[in-house]
């Protein structure tokens, strides 16, 4: 099974790898990731243009954002 297949729970904690988000995200939430880029996931969201699924997480200041499954890990 393709890992964008299986989804995490919600409520799970996940790692968000900044390098792979940085070139997109606000240097505000870069920040936020640099100081703890762990967050909780508290939805999904349908992608488009990679036909998969992303996450929604809520970060350690309260903020909610979502990523690409690939931009996150469980480690």
């Amino acid at each position: 099974m393709p890992k964008s297949a299986i989804l995490n729970k919600i409520g799970s904690q996940v790692r968000v790898n900044l390098d792979l988000v940085r070139d997109r995200i606000p240097e505000k939430l870069s920040e936020t990731l640099a100081n703890n880029p762990r967050g909780k996931i508290v939805g999904y969201k349908m992608t488009d243009g990679r036909g998969g699924i992303g996450f929604v997480l809520e970060l350690s200041d309260g903020t909610t954002n979502w990523f690409f499954s690939d931009e996150i890990s469980s480690r």
